[in-house]
């Protein structure tokens, strides 16, 4: 069984795929962007504000599903430059605490919008 899962508390996809999918006990949420909800501007500043948009995408489609940054046992974030790495992972700890998921973390050439980063996650929930 598969489940779209959506919010409004996210970005709407920039192109043909869903914020997240669950099947069973696993959620897919999709690659977030630096992107706020709201106005759909993409957040401009800081590398450390533009993660802080991203976790915020991210966690705000795993609670949609039912869960909370707890239950994410996988990420991998794409950046633009790697050299934001240090910066990427002090607000990256900020929201995962102890309960760090394995990761993965890849240099890119480029990423839609414009963005320099982008993470995605999976997560596993109760069933459902």
């Amino acid at each position: 069984m598969k489940k779209i899962i959506s919010t409004a508390h996210a970005p709407i996809p920039v192109g043909p795929y869903s914020q997240g999918i669950q099947t069973n006990s696993l959620l897919f949420v999709s690659g977030q962007i630096p992107m706020d909800p709201v106005s759909g501007k993409m957040v401009l500043g800081s590398i450390q504000d533009q993660v802080e948009r991203v976790l915020e995408n991210v966690k705000a489609i795993v609670e949609a599903a039912g869960g909370n940054l707890s239950n994410v046992v996988k990420t991998t974030i794409f950046l633009k430059d790697l050299k934001n790495f240090e910066a990427v992972n002090q607000v990256y700890s900020e929201y995962f605490g102890e309960s760090k998921p394995a990761r993965s973390t890849v240099e890119v050439s480029q990423l839609p919008k414009g963005a320099e980063m982008e993470i995605e996650a999976i997560a596993v929930l109760e069933k459902q």
